[in-house]
């Protein structure tokens, strides 16, 4: 029979090893959760594998290390946690919904995922352990949910939140970022008109302007555009080549800690964009925060969870004073208002909710006001940009236009005089 090496930690946190004798890991790894304690790490020793290996296999593998899966898309992720949820609800023993679900998915990621968490649970894993395992699939807002749905027995009702809270979440960011691409992409547009006039059609109209109009001085808006349409042409690389340093230069600075806090905090007071972008952050915070909570994860837990999650260094920071004031038994209202974050209604409805021990009804409530308040920002938002954009987008190809049909004036003029 092979025998198998261990790590595992008992109900106290203290870590033992050992060996155990079984015909698969599976079999291993429950016979030691019999014992009373949680193996992380198991496999195959030496002498066993190389018995196997005779045989013309052999089995190591480890139950506490990373597998390297990637990312899985939040909408395929979504719907597997809706469907593991339905599966349990019915009856389903975790491990057989699992299979199930690997059988029918689509995802490739996702189903080779699946298949690692089987063989984890399988060999005396907890769900939450094996989630665990894949950082990049499952984060640590939905691994620590797991958690608390096992230790409470309620597993199949916080899939459900989690599935809820991954819609809701996937609802207002693609809101959101549907407002923020709008003017980016007439923007981009703009830029694409330009550079082709300038390039293509601006040089057409100065070669017929050197040979009617007989050295005569152009209008001076005219001369701007030809002057600018020779500069682009001859420099177009340099110019091209500076926009990518530019753009990568930018993007690596916002790795920097201090620069990414400052752009995050200056996004919060852009006009427009600010006070959406505001609302934005305390509805995820409220949302992710009372998820958590009602879902029995520690406050001080759920509030690094939160902090993490948060999307923004600025927000991050003051959910980081929040932790620090209710790790000292204090209450969340003070750094709440010294944040200037948070709006007085969002502190007050806190405020009842810690004195009436409603805090997660309360942040719920405070989630859907505000993510109400969002979708009536972006829809004013966008309303607002579209014939700003198309003012902007005008005036830019108008004014190009007038530039090259005023010297046309003057050489119809003089047509019709020697006519």
């Amino acid at each position: 029979m092979p025998l198998f090496a261990f790590t595992a930690v008992d109900a106290q946190g203290k870590t033992h090893q050992g060996t155990v004798e079984a015909n698969s890991a599976a079999e291993a790894g429950a016979a030691i959760k019999k014992q009373g304690r949680f193996p992380t790490n198991l496999a195959e020793t030496t002498a066993a594998a190389g018995k196997a290996k005779g045989k013309g296999f052999s089995l190591s593998f480890s139950l506490g290390g990373g597998t390297g899966t990637g990312k899985v898309p939040a909408k395929v992720l979504t719907v597997f946690t809706r469907q593991l949820s339905t599966l349990i609800s019915a009856g389903l023993p975790l491990l057989r919904s699992l299979r199930t679900l690997s059988k029918q998915e689509k995802n490739q990621n996702l189903k080779k995922i699946m298949g690692i968490l089987a063989e984890s649970v399988e060999g005396g894993t907890t769900f939450s352990e094996a989630l665990a395992q894949h950082p990049k699939a499952f984060n640590k807002l939905y691994v620590n949910m797991v958690k608390a749905g096992e230790l409470g027995g309620v597993l199949e009702i916080v899939l459900t939140r989690l599935a809820e809270f991954a819609e809701k979440s996937q609802r207002i960011r693609g809101k959101v970022t549907s407002a923020m691409v709008y003017p980016a992409v007439v923007l981009t547009i703009a830029v694409g008109i330009v550079t082709f006039l300038m390039l293509f059609i601006v040089p057409k109209f100065e070669a017929i302007f050197k040979d009617m109009l007989g050295g005569r001085p152009l209008p001076a808006i005219t001369q701007i555009i030809m002057d600018l349409s020779r500069f682009i042409q001859g420099n177009f690389l340099l110019i091209a080549g500076l926009l990518i340093v530019l753009v990568v230069a930018m993007r690596f600075a916002l790795r920097l800690p201090g620069i990414s806090a400052a752009v995050d905090s200056y996004k919060l007071k852009l006009p427009l964009f600010g006070d959406m972008l505001t609302k934005t952050s305390v509805a995820r915070f409220s949302r992710t925060l009372g998820t958590l909570v009602s879902s029995g994860v520690p406050i001080l837990q759920a509030l690094q969870i939160t902090r993490d999650t948060a999307g923004n260094e600025r927000v991050g920071a003051a959910i980081e004073n929040i932790h620090d004031n209710v790790k000292e038994g204090e209450s969340m209202v003070a750094p709440m208002e010294a944040s200037q974050i948070f709006p007085p209604m969002v502190v007050s409805m806190v405020q009842v909710g810690e004195e009436t021990g409603q805090l997660p009804d309360m942040l719920t409530k405070v989630a859907d006001v505000f993510e109400e308040e969002v979708d009536v920002a972006v829809a004013g938002l966008t309303s607002l940009l579209e014939p700003v954009m198309i003012v902007l987008l005008a005036l830019i190809v108008g004014t190009i236009v007038v530039a090259l049909f005023l010297p046309l004036i003057t050489i119809i003029q003089d047509l019709t005089a020697g006519g």
